[in-house]
């Protein structure tokens, strides 16, 4: 048994269009403006408003060239068996940096599959147990 729950929406843009589009999604949902120079790029989010749920809405910087999109972070507490789960469902596995495991839909939308990273209460409240 394993639970996971969508956990955080990303706004993925490439940093030649990042500033534009930060300021864009900002206004947009009636979050405070991000920095007109964009997160470090050692840590390259910046977190909006969150959406019900406390599902995490992010803005992610990503390298030059990358093509804008916007991804989904599912949070779990066992991310091989969700891996596992998903995969047997028709996703895909792409890479696996340490630590998370990003994946395409049969679509071949990008999304990854991270170890729990919001509170515990919230994913206790809204993750879904899988057997």
């Amino acid at each position: 048994m394993h639970r996971s729950r969508v956990a955080v929406v990303l706004i993925d843009h490439p940093e030649e269009s990042y500033a534009d589009a930060a300021g864009f999604w900002a206004a947009a949902t009636g979050s405070e403006p991000p920095s007109r120079e964009g997160p470090d790029p050692a840590e390259p989010y910046e977190s909006l408003k969150r959406l019900p749920g406390g599902v995490l809405f992010e803005l992610q910087r990503t390298g030059s060239g990358t093509p804008p999109r916007v991804h989904l972070d599912i949070e779990t507490d066992d991310v091989a068996a969700e891996v596992a789960r998903l995969t047997n469902l028709g996703a895909t596995v792409a890479e696996r940096p340490d630590g998370f495991v990003v994946l395409n839909d049969p679509g071949g939308l990008v999304f990854c599959v991270v170890p729990v990273q919001s509170d515990r209460a919230s994913f206790d409240e809204h993750a879904t147990v899988w057997d």
